[in-house]
């Protein structure tokens, strides 16, 4: 008998006639001989139905209170699937974050977990009940409900599974695993039967939606055996076929067989690239920029700087297009005043493409490919930047489709 976790999104959740599937699949488990833990999120559009309530009252509101509302959401969930699952004879029994209890600190509305107490749940699970948890939430040390951040009941599921030693956590969504890349772009990409933890969190942290990128580094740093499945399939399909149907998150060392070289292709739409012209090259320069944009709160991603014999620096990173003109305002503001900057430029229409796989690493020609692939299309890549196990482009957003295709061709991701 094993200890498994499930997590149901929002989608799988998504009616009555969804939660019913989801007690059916469920109560397969349990009867079957498995202890199971449930761990859900708000039914579809909850969350943003609350939110949008809030937003007719207030522009700017207390965080706090914020969570007190967004938190109901998947209260309702628990409530619902608990007498689902007793209508089809299950023992179960429904908590809220703060009741079990998950301890977060008190970073409201993106509130980190720090322990969670377990005793409670192990009474239930030994005289043979389901128990079901709410995602996406928590309790800070004053006895306040915290929540998680968007996407955060992944993580919920993930830590709930560290905590209890789980054998696997079974993240259960609208797709049926993990594809090589968007099969909206590529009719041909692949599902994946499995993927290592690297590659699933450079997936994660590119683009990827099938993963919240926090419950990807969660289940790496406690080992948590993942597999991200579909619900949407028969809810009584054997168990061994709905294992087979999903994708495995494991570890490289785990993997026995030869690793193709590429995993998956990974892409941004909404990339912005902005390049400071003419600096002087002062060691200051770069932490002064990169600093105003920190005190805004403002991520950068790929960096590039280049100094020429004149002793000027030109300096060009990317940012989220939607922070696009906040940037450009704070570096109008400073540049040729305070960093004495010949000229700011800006493209608001980047769009980055990524190419992930744990084979890299011993194929030095990778990058090779890519660049002469590209450059044969007449595309041109602005920046580069690369790891061990990714190298992403840069490129015009027109591009990006066409060019995802291209690399998923070239290296015949479509081939098992």
């Amino acid at each position: 008998m094993a200890l498994i976790v499930h997590k149901y999104g929002g989608t799988s959740m998504g009616s009555i006639e969804r939660i019913r599937n989801v007690a059916k699949r469920v109560a397969k488990w349990h009867k079957s001989g498995h202890q199971l833990i449930v761990v859900l999120s708000a039914m579809s559009g909850e969350t943003n139905r609350l939110l949008s309530l809030v937003r007719e009252i207030s522009t700017q509101p207390n965080p706090r209170d914020l969570d007190m509302i967004t938190s109901t959401g998947e209260q309702v969930s628990v409530g619902l699937l608990s007498i689902a699952l007793q209508e089809e004879g299950v023992d179960a029994v429904g908590y809220a974050g703060w009741q079990i209890s998950v301890k977060t600190n008190s970073a409201f509305t993106k509130a980190r977990i720090k322990k969670i107490d377990d005793k409670q749940v192990l009474i239930d699970l030994n005289v043979g009940k389901v128990v079901i948890i709410t995602g996406f939430q928590g309790v800070d040390s004053n006895g306040r409900v915290t929540t998680l951040g968007r996407g955060g009941s992944d993580t919920s599921a993930v830590a709930i599974a560290a905590a209890l030693r789980a054998n696997e956590c079974l993240i259960y969504t609208d797709v049926d695993g993990v594809y090589t890349t968007d099969p909206r772009i590529v009719k041909e990409a692949r599902r994946l039967n499995q993927i290592t933890f690297e590659e699933m969190l450079e997936m994660a942290s590119l683009g990827s939606k099938v993963l919240q990128i926090r419950s990807v580094e969660f289940a790496g740093k406690y080992r948590v055996k993942t597999r991200v499945l579909s619900s949407l399939i028969d809810p009584m399909i054997p168990l061994d076929d709905e294992m087979r149907s999903g994708t495995l998150i494991t570890f490289e060392e785990n993997n026995k067989m030869e690793r193709a070289i590429i995993s998956g292709i990974a892409f941004q739409r909404d990339e912005a690239r902005i390049a400071i012209i003419g600096v002087p090259d002062k060691p200051s320069v770069a932490c002064q920029i990169l600093g105003l944009l920190a005190d805004a709160n403002i991520d950068v991603d790929m960096i590039i700087q280049n100094t020429s014999i004149e002793g000027k620096t030109d300096l060009t990173f990317t940012v989220s297009r939607s922070d696009y003109g906040h940037v450009m305002n704070i570096l109008a503001c400073h540049a040729q005043e305070h960093i004495k900057a010949q000229k700011v430029l800006g493209d608001p229409n980047m769009s980055k493409v990524s190419i992930i796989g744990i084979g890299m690493r011993s194929h030095a020609e990778i990058a090779s490919t890519i660049f002469r692939t590209l450059l044969e299309e007449g595309i041109n890549i602005e920046m580069v930047s690369t790891s061990e196990i990714k190298i992403s482009v840069l490129i015009n957003e027109k591009f990006m489709e066409s060019a995802v295709r291209l690399l998923h061709k070239v290296f015949k991701l479509e081939q098992s």
